[in-house]
């Protein structure tokens, strides 16, 4: 992989129908010793023994820096060093860990320092002031050889306000490095919550990691089922604005609505296509049954996808386009379904337990994640392969009850709600794990949180 100059021009989506603000040039440092190839061989190696090791001390700073800057660069490492952890990728070694070394600013000297707490990879970040923006230097080496594998320099343009950005950004392009894939650190979460009014529901964003959470509708209604397109600058959702529950999309950008499906007593759980062209949705056609349909995402040319006896809801495109999955209690009990696009060649896909919901499909289309009761109204969070249809159940012995998984884009984690009930109340929040259901983190904790929708990876 050769060394590549860019500039990057990289959105931060700040409070909605607010201005977009992005980062000035991120631009590649000259590159030292290293190519990007050499340190490709290196992680083959590496990653077959699990994390790699990473120091990350804290950023170097001129002692002229100011009192912004500093702070600044404080939450900026603060940020990087949490971004890398939640990777999967690296073990991180921040400055309680290095305390014990005795570092001379000089890498012949320092290098060896670091390795000798088993560290493999140095993060390292300078930071300055130039003409009131924050300028942040990071560079990545290779502790084996000394060798520079990454070198990156952003600007902040507001002064010293994206410096969270900044951390997300470096990290998604040190995981890139080291992995050949993009890291989620830029990546948003879709959910809707009654934090503002207990009665009603309103579509919020945040981050992966939950910070910075927002409301993106305000119709003082139920308004609910978000869902990305896959550009990660739309998002369809359902809300009562109109009486009856309709498909309505919102421009992330602009905070811009518009009503896609309103007519008809009952529409709920919208699904954009991955080319985002498209919409699948429940309607109701009669006599409390709802059937799976498509449309434009405007809401033309709709068109009747399943029709069966029983309740079909909550459909979900593959990551291919060709086919979607969808929930049926049409042969007696809840389980989930895949019917192609065509509404051709339906299957059923769970076996085990009474009542499977929600499904969502893995990015690499081989597994669907869903919520699954097999005992009392206790909902897991279960996985199920597409071809074999086995099932791996994530949740199993956790107290409260799990439910509305989706998947990351790299697909090595899941957002979901889970649903604990005490003597005095029962509340439900969204929680962040592994694919193999460990590394659990609660990432919302104001009112009540429901549907997480994660978004594809965001430029």
């Amino acid at each position: 992989m050769s060394h590549r100059t860019l500039t990057v021009l990289l959105l931060a989506v700040m409070a909605v129908a607010g201005p977009d603000q992005r980062l000035a040039e991120a631009q590649d440092l000259p590159p030292g010793q290293a190519s990007g190839q050499d340190i490709t061989v290196v992680m083959e190696t590496r990653t077959q023994r699990g994390r790699l090791r990473a120091a990350v001390p804290d950023a170097i700073a001129p002692p002229s820096i100011s009192s912004a800057g500093r702070q600044a660069g404080e939450l900026l490492m603060d940020v990087l060093r949490a971004d890398l952890d939640a990777s999967g990728v690296f073990i991180v070694q921040g400055p309680t860990e290095l305390a014990i070394l005795e570092l001379a600013g000089n890498p012949d000297l320092d290098f060896p320092m670091y390795r000798s707490l088993g560290n493999e990879v140095l993060v390292e970040t300078r930071l300055r002031d130039e003409a009131g923006r924050l300028i942040v230097e990071g560079r990545v080496f290779s502790l084996e050889d000394g060798k520079n594998v990454l070198g990156k320099v952003y600007r902040d343009p507001t002064g010293y306000s994206l410096a969270r950005r900044i951390a997300h950004t470096f990290s998604d392009e040190i995981v890139r490095s080291f992995t050949g894939r993009e890291g989620i650190a830029r990546t948003s979460i879709a959910f809707h919550s009654d934090r503002q009014d207990r009665n009603g529901r309103e579509v919020f964003l945040m981050d992966y990691d939950g910070f910075d959470q927002r409301p993106i509708t305000a119709h003082e209604t139920l308004s609910m089922s978000p869902d990305w397109n896959p550009k990660g600058d739309t998002i369809a959702y359902v809300s009562y604005l109109s009486g009856n529950p309709g498909i309505y999309v919102v421009n992330v950008r602009s905070g811009e609505k518009s009503t896609a499906v309103g007519s008809g007593d009952f529409n709920s759980s919208p699904a954009f296509s991955p080319d985002g062209k498209s919409i699948a949705f429940a309607r109701s056609v009669g006599d409390g049954n709802t059937e799976i349909f498509i449309a434009r995402s405007d809401g033309a040319q709709m068109r009747q996808l399943t029709s069966s006896r029983g309740i079909d809801t909550n459909p979900a495109w593959s990551p291919t386009g060709r086919e979607i999955a969808f929930t049926s209690n049409r042969a007696g009990s809840v389980q989930i379904y895949v019917v192609s696009a065509e509404g051709t060649d339906t299957r059923r896909i769970t076996f085990e337990g009474r009542y499977n919901d929600g499904a969502a499909w893995s990015p690499d289309g081989t597994k669907i994640a869903h919520s699954s009761r097999r005992q009392d109204n206790q909902f897991d969070i279960a996985i199920t392969d597409v071809v074999t249809q086995e099932t791996l159940f994530l949740t199993e012995g956790v107290p409260g009850s799990h439910e509305s998984p989706s998947f990351s884009p790299d697909g090595r984690k899941l957002a979901f709600a889970s649903t604990t009930t005490s003597r005095t109340a029962t509340e439900t929040q969204i929680y962040i794990m592994d694919l193999n259901g460990r590394n659990w983190r609660q990432v919302t904790s104001v009112g009540n949180n429901w549907a997480p929708s994660w978004s594809s990876y965001l430029d």
